[in-house]
């Protein structure tokens, strides 16, 4: 049983930093790509950042610059790094993990499982 637990989350004011982390247990049968995306009220799940097990990244326009992804192989934890958060950046944040062959990494329909989020608010 695959089962991801994200923590880090919390309230800061605008150009403030949070670090998320996704702990991950359990096999996957395509373990190795991990993302994280965020859910604001009212809105879609969108992709924020993608790492493959050989540390490729990317991430979505909206937050290029300002966030980073990286894992601890070790630890099978998931980081996002988030820096000089704006208000728009407020939503609930979801890892995920086990990406469908021939999947987009930033469409939520193609990951298989979620962690349970984590809710960032950012104040202006």
């Amino acid at each position: 049983q695959v089962q991801l637990v994200e923590s880090g989350g919390g309230s800061v004011q605008a150009g403030g930093s949070l670090r998320l982390s996704c702990a991950v247990s359990g096999y996957t049968a395509n373990g190795d790509r991990k993302a994280w995306f965020r859910q604001a009220p009212g809105k879609e799940r969108e992709g924020v950042a993608y790492i493959n097990f050989g540390g490729s990244t990317y991430l979505a326009g909206s937050v290029k610059g300002r966030f980073t992804i990286s894992r601890d192989y070790a630890k099978n934890i998931v980081y996002l790094q988030m820096n000089s958060l704006k208000p728009e950046d407020t939503a609930v944040y979801y890892c995920a993990a086990d990406l469908r062959w021939g999947g987009t990494w930033y469409a939520a329909k193609d990951w298989r499982y979620w962690g349970q989020g984590t809710q960032v608010t950012v104040s202006s």
